[in-house]
């Protein structure tokens, strides 16, 4: 299964590939010259097919987790102060995704879309720290049931050219569903209160969906 994003792009390069495969049987008199083409193609369209794969995912709801937005590895855990909305310090979890990686963003909650809003920017490399305030970016805000307000930031990367953002202000999502996609190499980070208790490690690898990023304090919440 694909990701409805990535459509045109697959019949383009399909149609390059069937058209550089015949070309090369008949006007390529050299075998290994030949060979090597028609190699390199079908190469590439298997590695297009691959970056916009859409595994179905069923995620456990839980309004007591925050569950990864995103494939990839944790790359920061850190207290940090959240300038554009909440400007006050929150605990920032970053998630690398390579190439490689699915690159479909998910709901990391349940809850009532508050802010959405798109940022143009540069194309700094997504492990740069200052990526999350200068690269092209989109911040959403989920009003959660429990956790209070969760933002999400997806950030596209020195190859990433095209962040697809699906929240709107006043819709109601569910964790787990598709919000999103970020074309190659990118980045998504997850500001949670910092009473958070954070579930994972860094360079820990996750799966959007089905890994637990935090879960409640309850005894915060019991007190």
């Amino acid at each position: 299964m694909f990701h409805r994003e990535g459509q045109k792009i697959i019949l383009l390069t399909f149609f390059l590939v069937v058209v550089a495969v015949v070309l090369a049987d008949f006007y390529v008199l050299t075998d290994w010259i030949r060979i090597t083409v028609q190699i390199l193609s079908i190469l590439i369209l298997v590695s297009i097919l691959q970056f916009f794969r859409n595994p179905k995912r069923i995620s456990n709801k839980n309004f007591n987790e925050i569950h990864a937005p995103v494939d990839g590895k944790v790359v920061v855990i850190e207290r940090v102060m959240e300038t554009e909305y909440f400007k006050e310090e929150r605990l920032q979890i970053s998630i690398f995704m390579s190439p490689v990686n699915v690159h479909v963003t998910r709901y990391p909650a349940s809850g009532v879309i508050k802010y959405s809003k798109y940022h143009p920017g540069k194309y700094l490399v997504a492990w740069h720290p200052k990526s999350s305030e200068e690269n092209e970016r989109t911040t959403v805000v989920i009003r959660t049931p429990k956790f209070g307000d969760i933002l999400y930031r997806q950030i596209a990367g020195a190859m990433a050219r095209r962040i697809v953002n699906y929240a709107e202000e006043g819709e109601s999502v569910q964790q787990g569903e598709e919000s999103g996609f970020i074309k190659f190499g990118s980045r998504v980070d997850v500001f949670l209160p910092l009473n958070a208790l954070v579930a994972v490690k860094l360079n820990q690898k996750v799966k959007g969906a089905i890994t637990c990023l935090a879960s409640l304090n309850t005894y915060d919440e019991e007190g």
